[in-house]
Parts: C-alpha cells; sequence; structure tokens
C-alpha cells in the first residue's frame, strides 16, 4: 500500500465511511487518484481528537474526524463527500465571508458566532467558535478549507441564563432596598401621624372638658369627636397612608346625622386631602352637622344642607356648607371649642381663612386655602 494511502488502515467510524464511499461519482473522483496534499491533510484529521472538518475541491466537498460527528447530529449519516454549500445552505449566510476570506489566502478565527441551524427539524439558535484556514494542493494552490471547530452553544447559554440569574437577583436586592426605604418612611410617617393625632385627641379632651356644662355632657361629646377622629384615620388607612379623597370624608363625617339622604347634597370634584387635613376636615364636618341636627337644619323634617367644594389652580381649594330649611338662625352668644375648631383649627391646617356666618336662612360655613402634602404640613 503506498504510504500516502496510510489512512486507509486507519480505525474509526469516518475512515470506514471514507473507504466505502463511492467517491467515483464525485468530482474527486477514486481515492487512488488523489493527490498527496489531500492525503496529507486526511491523516492528520482523522489523527486528531479536536473536531476538525475540512472541505475540498472545486465543490469544496466534506471530510470531518471521529470527534466532528456529535457536532453532525441528524446528519451524520449523510455528510460526508457533500458539497459545503449546499450541504450546510441553513448556515451558509452567516459563513460565507470566512469562506471567502479562507479561499483568497487569509485565516480567520471566530469566537460564539451565532448561527441558525437546521436541527431535529426545525431552525434552532446556536453558537460556534471556529478558525478557518487555507488548504494548499501539490502545486500550491489553494485547493480547500480546514475548519477547526468547537460548538459553544451551552456555555453561550448557560453564561446567558447567568447573567439572566445575576440581573434578576440584582432587581430583587434593589427591590428589596426600595422595600426597606419605603417602610422606614412608612414608620416615619405612622409615627407623625400618631403624634398629630394624640396632639388632636388631647386638644379635644381638654377643650370639651373646659366648655362642658356636666361630666356626663363632656364624656358625650369627647366620644362623639373621638369616634368621629377614629372613622376618619379608618378611611385614611383604607385609601392611603397620607392621603384620603374628600368625597368619602364628607360622607363618613354626615353619615350619623342623615336620616333621609336627600337631605344632604354633596358636591365637588375628586379631590385628595393631606392626613392631617382630612382629619380636620372630618371634625369640622362633625361639629357642622352635630350642630345642624340640635339646633339648625336637619332639626327640621324640611331643613337641608348643601356641601360643595372645589379645587383652582396652583391648588387652591374651596369649601362651603350651606343649610336651608331649619329654624330662624341667631348668632349664639358663646362660641365653643368646636365653633373654634370649625374656624381656626381648620384655616390653619389648609394655610388660608375659614368662617362661620350666622344668616337667618341658615348657618354657613365657607373655607379658602391650599391643598398640602402631608410633608408640607409637618412642624
Amino acid at each position: 500500500m503506498n504510504h500516502q494511502m496510510h489512512f486507509l488502515g486507519s480505525p474509526g467510524q469516518v475512515a470506514d465511511e471514507i473507504r466505502a464511499f463511492d467517491w467515483s461519482a464525485t468530482s474527486l473522483g477514486p481515492i487512488e487518484g488523489w493527490p498527496p496534499a489531500l492525503l496529507t491533510t486526511l491523516r492528520q484529521v482523522l489523527a486528531t481528537r479536536q473536531p476538525m472538518c475540512f472541505w475540498w475541491g472545486d465543490d469544496l466537498l466534506q471530510f470531518h474526524n471521529d470527534a466532528y460527528l456529535p457536532i453532525l447530529a441528524e446528519r451524520v449519516s449523510s455528510a460526508l463527500g457533500q458539497p459545503f454549500r449546499e450541504y450546510w445552505s441553513d448556515v451558509w449566510v452567516g459563513v460565507e465571508p470566512f469562506v471567502t476570506r479562507a479561499m483568497a489566502g487569509e485565516g480567520t478565527w471566530m469566537e460564539n458566532l451565532p448561527l441558525r441551524i437546521l436541527r431535529n427539524g426545525e431552525i434552532q439558535e446556536s453558537y460556534w467558535s471556529f478558525s478557518y484556514s487555507p488548504l494548499y494542493d501539490d502545486q500550491g494552490v489553494i485547493a480547500g478549507i480546514l475548519n477547526v471547530v468547537t460548538e459553544t452553544t451551552n456555555a453561550v447559554l448557560d453564561r446567558r441564563a447567568l447573567q439572566e440569574a445575576y440581573q434578576e437577583a440584582q432587581r430583587h436586592l434593589t427591590e428589596r432596598e426600595q422595600h426597606e426605604e419605603e417602610l422606614k418612611l412608612l414608620n416615619r410617617e405612622l409615627a407623625h401621624r400618631m403624634k398629630n393625632t394624640l396632639a388632636m385627641v388631647q386638644s379635644i379632651v381638654t377643650q370639651s372638658l373646659r366648655t362642658a356644662t356636666s361630666i356626663p355632657d363632656a364624656a358625650a361629646t369627647i366620644g362623639a369627636r373621638i369616634q368621629t377622629l377614629a372613622k376618619a384615620q379608618d378611611v385614611l388607612t383604607g385609601m392611603s397612608v397620607t392621603a384620603a379623597e374628600i368625597t368619602t370624608i364628607a360622607k363618613v363625617a354626615v353619615a350619623p346625622h342623615v336620616d333621609d339622604a336627600r337631605r344632604i347634597e354633596i358636591n365637588g370634584p375628586r379631590v385628595f386631602l393631606s392626613a392631617q387635613q382630612a382629619l380636620g376636615l372630618s371634625l369640622a364636618i362633625h361639629e357642622l352637622a352635630t350642630n345642624a341636627t340640635k339646633y339648625g337644619a336637619l332639626s327640621r323634617p324640611e331643613g337641608r344642607v348643601s356641601i360643595r367644594w372645589d379645587k383652582q389652580a396652583d391648588d387652591r381649594f374651596t369649601f362651603d356648607w350651606q343649610e336651608t330649611g331649619g329654624p330662624l338662625v341667631t348668632e349664639p352668644t358663646r362660641r365653643g371649642f368646636g365653633s373654634r375648631l370649625t374656624e381656626r383649627i381648620v384655616s390653619d391646617l389648609f394655610q388660608g381663612q375659614a368662617g362661620l356666618r350666622f344668616e337667618p336662612t341658615g348657618v354657613a360655613f365657607s373655607l379658602n386655602g391650599k391643598l398640602h402634602s402631608e410633608g408640607d404640613l409637618e412642624h
């Protein structure tokens, strides 16, 4: 046997396939006529355990070694001796620039090149690190391309999954930090709310005792006012830590005094009050409704109450309470804590003016102030 034909005695699956293949039907012809350069390249490729393939001749017919077989997957029984461009048409667009450079005498190296490859009957994402090198015939003319290759699909996908897991972990850490910061803000807000609420309760108790005519009267007044405060707090808790919608505040404050929903008209745009403004206005509405039930429009079946508000530019806010259909109104000779709460405290909370008017047609209350965030009201 010619020493150049030594590969014919090589062990292995691919060597067996080369010996059994009908090369006479290809542009290379029978093995006995192959040039020494092709035989030498083939012997070297078959002897290495690095996945390799090469393409030779005008048709760039494929050769490969046993280490390359796993890369072929379902092509394993049909790749030998096939023209590069036709057989690998699914990846040709991606590798053609490297083929062109190799056939021009330039070696190339590519790492993790993405290729859409046909596998298991469908086009799949894959990645490859490889070098294309020119192969020369016996006359020194480029006759083929050597491909030393490693599929890196699993490594690339694993690295991508690791990066995504890292980013997800970072996102969770960021969310946790944000959550912890929100909890700190919430705790500060609740502490501030508790301090203000306790101060308001202290003021209610002190002033109610000061103006009460008897202990039972004081107890009833204090209980009613604190209950109103508690209901307003419930509204705030149900809606937001720092804000409450005024419609709900108004309805809750007048609810104990309404025997017929048609007797109280509530109208105004959707407006959110800070916690302190909501508590203060709730108490003011409670005082107005209590007095209207005892002495004013709600003490008679034909009496009516109109509650209206509006919001203008720059967060300007107006609120009006108007009673009609009640008994003749006269201004009281003595102002109690309820009146002071309705006028002075509410005006301070809204940084504006608030006033009661004892008109003959019915008691009226007007507020002209400004809406604020909770932070604007800290002091």
